[in-house]
């Protein structure tokens, strides 16, 4: 969830992890890639970092993880959303809402809400995963944030101070061959963004509501406390991964893996490619499970244990369902 790191960083003043004060990923310059993040922010090396691998055996089911309520996720908003590229990844700003502002509540988050900001993406290289949650080890194409921020905070630079401060969405995004037209809006503007640091006015045509999983889908999910995934990388951030994965076209995967990055000028601009974040220690924290997700135990059944343990009661069965 870098985009939100970059918002945070244009905001105040910034260390320098080179020569030229840029972060960046090992794709674009192992010189200031991950490994370096703690040289331009202490908290990058610390504790309650993110993305995770979401061990299906190390979660724990939660009842009180209820449906999610959503605002102005149903319909196209009345104002105009920006897409932008910073360089490091595409992203849909709606921060700029001024009436009917889409906003999440439920599912176990703090009152009184959270307003989105934007959305942004991370993606991989052809042939290669680029998602950076994973469950069971297992990563997708792509990765989509949705990026909220906590009502009751009156600014990023607030909010980025307490663990509550934010609220990322992130689906999971699967390539198939046909195309996923509820992406098409902003595929279509990736020409129009086709340089680090371009930006173009998308008037909406498509609810936000469509680029998230099904409504049952939205029922299974997993929720942790961690970081922003870019520099800063504050642990100001509850985390909600959803279980059920959307789809996305396999052209519409590459037209993200042609976008230009940040770099010095030159007549043929690399693309963006492999743009997440190295997977960090789970720590002490919780996984918690929704009463809809997936989870495993980590029971095993013993070698020649003839006992009726399921007489007794007892399921020694690897596979929990909702």
């Amino acid at each position: 969830m870098w985009a939100l790191g970059f918002l945070l960083l244009g905001m105040q003043p910034v260390a320098q992890v080179d020569s030229k004060g840029a972060w960046c990923y090992d794709s674009q310059d192992p010189k200031c890639g991950p490994t370096h993040w703690k040289e331009l922010a202490p908290a990058c090396g610390g504790p309650a970092q993110s993305p995770i691998n979401i061990d299906l055996r190390l979660v724990q089911r939660d009842y009180t993880l209820e449906p999610f309520i959503f605002q102005g996720y149903d319909s196209a908003p009345l104002d105009p959303w920006i897409l932008e590229n910073d360089g490091h990844t595409v992203l849909l700003r709606v921060n700029s809402c001024q009436q009917s502002c889409p906003v999440i509540r439920g599912a176990g988050l703090p009152s009184p809400g959270y307003r989105l900001l934007q959305l942004h993406f991370h993606w991989g290289s052809p042939g290669h995963k680029g998602s950076e949650h994973s469950l069971d080890e297992k990563r997708s194409s792509m990765e989509m944030h949705m990026l909220h921020m906590n009502t009751k905070y009156q600014s990023m630079r607030e909010a980025q101070n307490h663990p509550d401060g934010f609220a990322v969405l992130a689906v999971l995004l699967v390539e198939e061959d046909s195309n996923n037209n509820n992406f098409s809006a902003i595929v279509s503007g990736l020409k129009n963004v086709s340089s680090p640091g371009g930006s173009m006015n998308l008037t909406p045509t498509f609810p936000l509501a469509s680029l998230l999983p099904s409504a049952v889908g939205l029922l299974s999910y997993y929720r942790y406390s961690g970081s922003l995934t870019t520099p800063g990388c504050e642990p100001a951030v509850l985390w909600t991964v959803f279980e059920n994965t959307v789809p996305i076209g396999r052209t519409q995967v590459a037209q993200f893996q042609t976008m230009p990055q940040t770099g010095p000028p030159s007549l043929y601009p690399r693309p963006i490619m492999d743009n997440f974040r190295p997977q960090q220690p789970l720590g002490g924290r919780r996984i918690s499970a929704s009463p809809g997700a997936s989870i495993r135990s980590s029971v095993t059944t013993l070698p020649c244990l003839h006992l009726p343990l399921w007489g007794l009661g007892v399921g020694l069965r690897l596979w929990q369902g909702p």
